[in-house]
């Protein structure tokens, strides 16, 4: 097995674990964060329905010709899926790593929903 897929390989398994332990309820839904090299995604979903409620990315409008792989850009969608949430009546979300560690972009992005006024 060559690095790239080992690395793939515990990057699945470590998503799987984080999955089999966060669930999202309408009462309090998922806040799913998925990472690229050149972008960073976030969604809320409801697991119940597999309905997703408020979704935000560093490849809208905005942030069009701007650097989207860094940390600045990571907490301003975090930013703007708390506003998203809070708008749609969503106060208190799960958050789902998607197997990656708590640190760098995810962590921006995670303190970028807190401040906009998202609980977990």
């Amino acid at each position: 097995m060559d690095k790239n897929k080992a690395k793939a390989a515990g990057l699945a398994r470590r998503k799987r674990r984080v999955r089999g332990k966060i669930f999202g309820t309408p009462e309090r839904p998922r806040l799913r964060v998925t990472r690229t090299n050149a972008n960073i995604y976030a969604a809320i979903i409801d697991d119940t329905k597999g309905h997703t409620l408020v979704s935000a990315s560093t490849l809208e409008a905005e942030f069009k010709g701007t650097h989207t792989s860094n940390k600045e850009a990571a907490e301003k969608v975090g930013e703007l899926i708390g506003k998203r949430a809070i708008e749609a009546g969503i106060t208190a979300v799960r958050f789902d790593r998607g197997g990656r560690i708590y640190h760098g972009r995810v962590k921006a992005l995670a303190d970028g929903a807190r401040a906009a006024g998202l609980e977990f």
